[in-house]
């Protein structure tokens, strides 16, 4: 049964038109997401603790399918509850998914204390941003050969819904550290809203950063359901959250009567060795807080994924916040992450130097320290800037594991036999 909800429109593709067979435009999305390298780099890459430390806790790619479950989830039950969504008229899980599994591809190693690093090194030449990296892979970078390179031919939908900011770099006041798209991605923001001029209005403040599809705002709630409840449970099988450090931290707290249940349940759960069951209950529960309303924007007529926005109930809201805030300021704030920071920050910025004295300055005698393609392309950009956008680019793209070996082979005389060099 053909799906109203979704046109041509929808589905047009970026860049190179793709060929039919028996999947549709957003099973394709999927596919190419799920077998591209830069999707199974996720595995060595830090999502709270460093990839490899433990071999229980979410790394970025099991968080990633964890949030495309939760999505498509979402759609099921949007679409079994009535409301607007019929049989031939519904929210596509397998976009959702693709969208899901896509949202944290620029994402560099070391978790968010790498992309700090890289926002930091990066604001001279347009910044580092891990949702605009996310969409510079679709649509530059996925599929990398010799002969050029190009992104993955995404349809609208797709780079839409990873669009969770749509504010570029130069539009800001003064340079943003997050939550911006690339100058350069001015053009593929035209191409998601189809050459539409953007009102006035979405100009004002931040305002166009919250303009976001309907799948778009379906991967923002699951992905901050995942990670405020399952950053929660890592902590606790890690030993970051113990009832000791949660009562402590409550205690600085003003908790309201709501809070203090949420706090109390967590107690329990933790004391009953309870805390992975009663947290999948919880994310059942914000699954079925979600619901759908109709709007009125510059794009509802021209799709029904800017018709429609997600309303979540303000107490799974409120719980998410909690708990966000709760591993922010235990765990992320610990002096183990911490160290990660100063360990991550150490890390890229000697290797952000030697490729800058090596490939930009070319001060001294020129060391190629470089893969041979990814010196290839930083040769071949005329500008500074572009050269320092190839150098972010590989820095982003490596593992945890990679970022590490790389560094010890410079700077640590014992490690570098010839058995190191892979």
């Amino acid at each position: 049964m053909h799906n109203r909800f979704y046109n041509a429109f929808d589905s047009e593709t970026l860049g190179l038109t793709r060929k039919t067979d028996y999947r549709n435009a957003f099973q394709i999305d999927r596919d190419r997401i799920i077998h591209a390298h830069a999707f199974r780099k996720l595995q060595s890459k830090t999502q709270v603790f460093l990839s490899g430390e433990y071999d229980f806790y979410r790394t970025r790619l099991t968080h990633s399918i964890e949030v495309a479950q939760i999505g498509r989830s979402i759609c099921h039950f949007l679409r079994t509850e009535g409301g607007p969504m019929r049989d031939d008229f519904y929210i596509d899980s397998d976009l959702v998914e693709a969208v899901c599994l896509a949202h944290d591809l620029g994402h560099p190693p070391f978790g968010h204390s790498g992309e700090r690093t890289l926002q930091e090194l990066m604001v001279p030449w347009g910044g580092f941003e891990g949702n605009a990296q996310t969409l510079h892979l679709l649509t530059a970078t996925m599929y990398q050969t010799e002969a050029g390179v190009r992104g993955m031919a995404p349809t609208r939908a797709l780079l839409d819904g990873v669009l969770k900011y749509k504010k570029l770099f130069r539009e800001f006041p003064t340079p943003p550290t997050n939550h911006f798209l690339y100058d350069p991605q001015e053009a593929v923001r035209a191409f998601v809203f189809g050459g539409a001029k953007i009102p006035a209005e979405l100009h004002a403040g931040d305002a166009l950063n919250g303009f976001k599809s309907i799948e778009c705002q379906i991967m923002d709630w699951a992905d901050d359901a995942a990670y405020s409840l399952n950053d929660i449970v890592d902590g606790v099988k890690a030993g970051f959250l113990t009832i000791e450090r949660i009562e402590a931290w409550a205690a600085g707290e003003a908790l309201d009567a709501p809070r203090q249940q949420l706090l109390d349940e967590l107690i329990d759960a933790i004391r009953r060795d309870g805390i992975e069951g009663v947290f999948s209950q919880r994310i059942g529960a914000f699954i079925k807080a979600c619901r759908l309303r109709e709007r009125d924007n510059f794009m509802a007529a021209r799709s029904n994924r800017y018709r429609f926005e997600l309303v979540v109930a303000p107490a799974a809201e409120r719980a998410a916040l909690f708990f966000k805030k709760m591993a922010n300021d235990i765990i992320f704030e610990s002096p183990q992450l911490q160290q990660m920071e100063h360990k991550a920050r150490k890390v890229m910025f000697a290797l952000w130097d030697s490729c800058w004295t090596n490939y930009v300055a070319k001060r001294g005698r020129v060391i190629h320290i470089l893969p041979p393609r990814v010196g290839r392309l930083l040769d071949a950009e005329a500008t500074e800037a572009g050269k320092a956008r190839q150098i972010c680019d590989w820095l982003a793209g490596l593992t945890d594991g990679m970022i590490v070996r790389t560094y010890q082979r410079l700077f640590d005389p014992q490690f570098g036999s010839i058995r190191d060099l892979s």
